[in-house]
């Protein structure tokens, strides 16, 4: 075998990164070090797996090709050596999750998986759907728990679990003692919503088929926190998963409101990138989403 674990990692970072230098300070290696290595690849096989592009470096076809499977090497290499160190045969894992799943579920799992394996070391990161797709797809993750849908040639998607939004207002909004709303009242009100790109956002606009177009210009807010207290002080209507907003339903600080004929229910998804080896610590965090 003509290549080396270092030059695959090399390579890997630089497919990042976009750059060598950035490659080698992520790598601990000096930015000659990192170069040689990439070389040294490319030279034994008389390949080219990068394009230059002004200062940047972009896989070509060949290298997005050889990708998933150095990626899926390298991952069964750092497994392997976790035995060969007789440490907790878990290794690291980077987890991403969208920011109601982050916030209402992500954290349960979190606690249940370190209290099973507390020498485990996981990193949680929580951004808006989109972000963790293009994450997972870039090698980024090793998995995404998402509550939008998606339709990408090199990712998997399973189903997880279900999830309903509810629409909202404060108890002084004009429509809080209506209850329900009609296609009238969704036209006219002001609306407080996660912004494109969310899962939240996603499951809304399908919800409103055939008044898109004619909804007013939402007021739109990346945190759950900062649209509840928007829609508390009485800016407008709000919109997200139930699991955000139960506990400020019971205490009366916000009403739910029902809209007939509008299904608000949605699915939370799994997402892996195909070609991602799947370990025994990425095996046993899915292992505890499913409880």
């Amino acid at each position: 075998m003509k290549f080396t674990l270092r030059q695959l990692d090399v390579f890997i970072e630089t497919a990042r990164t976009a750059n060598v230098s950035r490659a080698a300070e992520q790598l601990n290696l000096s930015q000659s070090a990192a170069s040689n290595a990439l070389k040294e690849l490319e030279n034994q096989y008389e390949i080219q797996l990068f394009d230059r592009v002004g200062k940047r470096l972009v896989l070509n076809d060949l290298g997005r090709a050889i990708r998933p499977l150095a990626e899926a090497l390298l991952d069964q290499a750092r497994e392997l050596e976790q035995h060969l160190q007789q440490r907790s045969a878990l290794g690291s894992l980077n987890i991403g999750a969208t920011l109601t799943i982050g916030n209402y579920l992500a954290v349960g799992i979190l606690t249940r998986y370190r209290a099973a394996y507390p020498q485990a070391s996981v990193r949680l990161q929580v951004a808006n759907t989109a972000s963790i797709i293009e994450k997972v797809a870039n090698f980024e993750l090793d998995l995404g728990m998402i509550e939008g849908e998606l339709n990408h040639p090199d990712l998997t998607l399973t189903p997880w679990t279900k999830d309903e939004l509810v629409v909202f207002c404060s108890p002084q909004h004009p429509l809080a003692e209506k209850g329900t709303l009609s296609d009238e009242d969704i036209l006219a009100t002001d609306w407080i919503l996660r912004e494109p790109g969310s899962g939240t956002r996603q499951t809304f606009d399908r919800a409103m088929h055939g008044l898109i177009a004619e909804l007013k210009p939402p007021l739109e807010l990346q945190h759950t926190e900062a649209i509840k207290r928007a829609v508390e002080s009485g800016l407008g209507l709000g919109c997200l998963s139930r699991l955000s907003v139960e506990d400020n339903i019971r205490r009366g600080a916000l009403v739910p409101l029902e809209l007939p004929g509008r299904p608000l229910d949605r699915q939370f998804y799994l997402v892996q990138h195909q070609h991602k080896f799947l370990s025994k610590a990425l095996q046993e965090w899915i292992n505890f989403c499913e409880v």
